[in-house]
């Protein structure tokens, strides 16, 4: 087992060597608790938590940091704009924010720092920097000189001169070179504020993650991770003033997940294109949306849209079909003796069950390759193939008989599910999921198709086939799609 990681500092793959064996320590930047999460955020967090549940699924045991921003110039407008302190709007959508997450099925990471609760240590770092060199104050704000640490610019490949060169200069700002950035701010009139050696004030931003960071991981941890758009500033920032203080390296490995586009358009405000994740989930099951964010690599940019939610469910659909047959399969087991067995079956079984083995292998080998969803995705949709060839073809044979396939496969599907967060549900509670929500999206009566399947059953028990065919025809303009058994009529929407 070899994990390789596209490293961006280095901008190619590297095979993955954790600081401590069998551990790793990882940290993400975590939103700012100013407003709803957004699609934008949903992707960066299910792209982590596969990465942390992969890594957990090859044995390793990982410490998982990812911080809230609870002060922020946005979430002390949006408090004055409500008339409310600060730390209620971080509450708030701290709280929604979980919620969005429990409902994506990301998992709780180990940590969850808050940067109000370490606002000393914050303070005691910028100290370090100035007694370096590195930082200086001026009127009681505090600034990194970008021109003392001379790697700046390593991460995002930017050269320094070049920046400063097309840096717009303020004839008011108080830097000393416009690319100097700010650890530490003078609070104005009626905004919180914390005493420290400049005067009341409050951190800048960047500095909240390496004082964090630091402080659970330590100096160096091993993987660092956020959306493309923070390579720079944010964590170039990070990079600067951790290794500043420290001398040394602040992660060795840098992943960086791309950007949301919506259909084909940037994300923004402005155009008015930017979707809260609850929203969403008011009209899909929400492993549609996390199966859509996991069919394109994670350095991949995305588009998301109307069509890109309804291809990812109807991929959902044929999962959970193959789920509902092996559960349906495993509750007619008291009923198996009464089968013929296929004395050929046994031989046949075991190929089943290497090729089970062998796309399991595959599955994990394209998760150790960069953690490559969108080619481990295939695998899993070759394994629901296989077994809907083999319970088609083998559907003659004794439920005992053909059980060690049957328990290779659920063993195949819990593996999978695993690891990318998805196959959680009960095939049947999905299904009734799925029905609900794009019944009223679609305006449909569910009563009026019950009524009419009933109507349809009715017309088959008296041989009116013709009516029968009619009833159907009039379900099949309406996207409803029939399965007919022995005891009855199940029906879902294409």
């Amino acid at each position: 087992m070899s994990i390789k990681i596209f490293h961006t500092a280095t901008r190619k793959k590297e095979v993955f060597s954790p600081r401590q064996v069998g551990k790793v320590g990882i940290y993400v930047c975590g939103i700012t608790a100013y407003d709803v999460c957004h699609i934008g955020h949903a992707r960066a967090a299910v792209v982590f938590d596969v990465v942390v549940r992969h890594l957990r699924s090859r044995g390793y045991a990982v410490t998982y940091v990812k911080n809230f921003t609870d002060i922020d110039d946005k979430i002390i407008a949006r408090a004055q704009k409500e008339g409310v302190a600060f730390s209620a709007i971080a509450e708030r959508f701290i709280e929604l924010h979980n919620q969005d997450m429990a409902a994506l099925g990301v998992e709780t990471p180990t940590i969850t720092p808050r940067a109000t609760d370490h606002i000393g240590e914050m303070i005691s770092f910028i100290n370090i920097l100035m007694e370096k060199g590195f930082a200086y104050a001026i009127d009681g704000d505090v600034y990194f000189a970008v021109n003392s640490f001379q790697q700046y610019g390593g991460l995002s490949g930017r050269v320094l001169d070049e920046m400063q060169a097309g840096a717009r200069v303020d004839i008011n700002d108080k830097k000393k070179n416009p690319m100097d950035f700010a650890l530490w701010k003078t609070s104005k009139e009626g905004e919180p504020f914390w005493e420290s050696p400049w005067g009341k004030g409050r951190p800048g931003w960047h500095i909240e993650c390496s004082a964090m960071s630091r402080r659970y991981l330590g100096d160096t941890f091993d993987i660092h991770g956020g959306g493309e758009d923070l390579i720079f500033p944010h964590h170039e920032n990070e990079i600067a003033q951790s290794q500043a203080a420290s001398g040394k390296p602040l992660a060795n490995y840098w992943m960086h997940n791309g950007f949301v586009k919506v259909n084909s358009e940037k994300m923004s405000k402005s155009l008015g294109n930017i979707f809260p994740i609850r929203d969403i989930l008011k009209n899909y099951h929400p492993e549609v949306l996390r199966l859509f964010m996991l069919q394109s690599h994670y350095r991949s940019p995305i588009d998301y849209s109307t069509d890109s939610l309804n291809e990812a469910r109807a991929g959902l659909i044929r999962c959970y079909t193959t789920l509902r047959q092996l559960k349906e399969i495993a509750g007619t087991s008291a009923n198996s003796a009464m089968m013929p067995a296929n004395e050929k079956s046994p031989s046949k079984h075991k190929d089943y069950i290497n090729r089970l083995n062998e796309l399991t292998e595959k599955f994990d080998a394209a998760l150790d390759d960069d953690f490559n969803t969108a080619q481990g995705l295939g695998y899993v949709f070759d394994v629901v193939r296989l077994i809907n060839n083999f319970v088609t073809a083998e559907r003659n044979i004794l439920v005992a008989g053909k059980s060690a396939v049957l328990q290779e496969a659920k063993k195949a599907f819990e593996h999978f599910g695993a690891v990318l967060g998805i196959l959680q549900d009960d095939p049947d509670h999905f299904f009734l999921t799925d029905k609900e929500m794009e019944s009223r999206k679609r305006g449909l009566d569910i009563m009026e198709i019950e009524k009419l399947i009933k109507g349809r059953q009715e017309a088959r028990i008296a041989r009116d086939w013709a009516r029968a065919d009619e009833i159907r025809s009039q379900l099949a303009g309406l996207h409803i799609v029939l399965k007919d058994s022995k005891d009855n009529t199940t029906w879902s929407i294409e």
